[in-house]
């Protein structure tokens, strides 16, 4: 887990503070499945704003997970530019909104943060290509490896009560 200690910051409202740091990324569980960042550690450049009534935190890195496909279970690759803005108001009583969930005191935890924007910035399926065919409904091959279709049509068992109804008609 990669923290930033604001405390060694003296910022006076209207400075700003750019620094590039160091982030352990974890791995993501979405839909199920894991999907791995490569590599592990990334450099992100960090820019904290002092303002009269809060501070902006802006995060930016490139992230790049491995994981299941969604169609065919190979491997795919999702590989994104982040930038992940969070804001904190000066005034302790302010509105949840207006407070990030990643400062705990003085320590802005930079691991947590990277995954949540990641995980938002993760397409609604994860392909190995955008034209995968997947997996064959019936025998369950890879589609991209050997496309095939089956000669007899398989009926589900449930509807036979309904296949004899229209055999009759």
């Amino acid at each position: 887990m990669t923290t930033y200690d604001l405390r060694r910051l003296r910022l006076r409202s209207g400075e700003e503070h750019r620094e590039a740091v160091e982030i352990e990324l974890e791995p993501l569980v979405y839909g199920g499945q894991s999907y791995e960042p490569l590599p592990p550690t990334v450099t992100a450049n960090l820019t904290i704003d002092r303002a009269s009534g809060g501070t902006l935190f802006r995060l930016r890195f490139e992230c790049r997970m491995v994981g299941p496909c969604y169609r065919c279970l190979g491997e795919a690759e999702f590989r994104e530019k982040i930038v992940a803005d969070e804001y904190q108001d000066a005034d302790p009583a302010a509105d949840e909104e207006l407070r990030t969930p990643y400062l705990e005191g003085d320590l802005l935890d930079l691991s947590a943060w990277a995954r949540d924007a990641a995980a938002l910035a993760l397409p609604e399926t994860i392909l190995c290509r955008p034209d995968c065919a997947g997996l064959c409904p019936q025998c369950g091959r890879d589609l991209n490896l050997e496309p095939h279709t089956h000669s007899e049509e398989i009926v589900d068992p449930r509807w036979s009560v309904l296949e004899q109804l229209r055999d009759k008609l």
